[in-house]
């Protein structure tokens, strides 16, 4: 593990040194990148004869259970296809609601290392979440927006976007469900109905979005940031250019609701403050990381994924490289940093207690369609050693 030194951000660091240049190669493209944020092809990925024939092909790695220690497991009876997002109840560390490109959203009893149920689509999900501990909303693909009762194992189908939904989230301060898609809308939908609220056009596709209390933060195509209030949607709040130099891929708000963090898939994170004033946003900075060196070659990976610890603010990120890392986001350092996982890290989501953190570590087509590792979600025990920022 490099020393925390080598991950702090720095000042200026995007300022090229005179005295010698990094040879770095950057392993995304256009193509690679989730294969789908770039470019639109319905009939690709809607094809259930393309979907099984690429499943056919895909040689499974048995090897990573032998990664796993006395802190940390595989969970079992794992999606068939690749993981898009794993989310915790809001009440208990014990379920987690996970969403699968094999067209399922499953529940699993985490202390019990089980599926407790799973429900179809009929396409790919792209995202997941839940609205209370007995309901799961989750689209995809197939635009359809589902709303599951786990209680009665029944579905409900409260709407639907013009183009596949990418982003489900649930704002408990203003009781609403919101979602974001590539038909370049965000949508509010009254859980209690169920129905839909109102439709926001946002000035390009929708790849990212996060509740910062009563407020949205929504990411786009074209680096576009744009804040909203939910609880007046007349008009947008604030609107920003993303502060690094390449494609959004996550953006997640801090639990304090003072900020969010917006991360690339060039291998960098910025910290944002939401308070638009010239002396809070002199706090904000961005700095490098999930980069490897081989070969005296700068490896630079997207970053997919982050997540908060609710108890701490700080937060984990997880990138292509297999690699997730712990941040103090208030002194500028690294507080830890986990093994090196089968592939890459799709999706992280700490428990509400702050006590677990989940890991899916599922390919992201880097490389196109080739062999590789298992997709698997991985459950580890966090500690305050690896979780609570250092005094100072």
């Amino acid at each position: 593990m490099s020393s925390i030194s080598e991950d702090r951000p720095k000042d200026g660091e995007d300022k090229q040194n005179n005295s010698a240049k990094k040879k770095t190669r950057t392993v995304f493209s256009r193509s690679q990148v989730y294969q789908l944020e770039s470019t639109f092809d319905m009939k690709r990925y809607l094809s259930s004869s393309e979907r099984a024939c690429l499943a056919s092909r895909i040689q499974r790695n048995s090897t990573t259970n032998t990664m796993t220690g006395s802190n940390e497991f595989k969970l079992n009876q794992g999606p068939e296809d690749s993981i898009s997002a794993v989310k915790f109840s809001p009440s208990t560390a014990q379920f987690l609601l996970v969403s699968s490109w094999d067209s399922t959203v499953r529940l699993y009893d985490v202390g019990g290392n089980s599926m407790r149920m799973k429900y179809q689509h009929l396409a790919p999900v792209l995202d997941c979440a839940f609205y209370d501990p007995t309901h799961a909303w989750s689209g995809g693909l197939d635009m359809q927006l589902k709303t599951h009762d786990l209680n009665t194992d029944q579905d409900t189908i409260v709407g639907t976007h013009d183009a596949p939904i990418r982003c489900v989230e649930f704002c408990p301060e203003v009781n609403v469900m919101v979602t974001g898609s590539w038909d370049r809308s965000v949508r509010l939908w009254d859980p209690r109905t169920p129905c839909n609220a109102g439709t926001f056009t946002q000035p390009e596709k929708v790849y990212t979005l996060s509740v910062a209390g009563d407020r949205l933060i929504v990411g786009t195509a074209g680096r576009r940031v744009l804040v909203w209030d939910l609880r007046n949607m007349g008009y947008v709040q604030q609107r920003r250019e993303s502060s690094l130099k390449y494609q959004t891929r996550c953006i997640r708000a801090f639990p304090n609701k003072q900020g969010y963090v917006l991360s690339s898939i060039e291998g960098r994170v910025a910290v944002e403050y939401l308070d638009p004033s010239l002396e809070v946003q002199k706090k904000k900075y961005a700095f490098k990381c999930h980069r490897l060196k081989e070969n005296g070659i700068e490896q630079v990976y997207p970053v997919n994924a982050i997540s908060f610890h609710s108890v701490h603010n700080t937060f984990a990120t997880g990138g292509s490289d297999g690699f997730v890392n712990i941040w103090d986001p208030f002194n500028k350092k690294r507080l830890c940093q986990f093994h090196r996982y089968p592939t890459s890290i799709a999706s992280l989501a700490f428990s509400n207690d702050g006590s677990t953190l989940a890991i899916a570590s599922s390919y992201m087509q880097e490389q196109g369609d080739i062999s590789h590792p298992e997709d698997a979600i991985f459950i580890r025990q966090v500690t305050d050693a690896e979780t609570k920022p250092k005094s100072t």
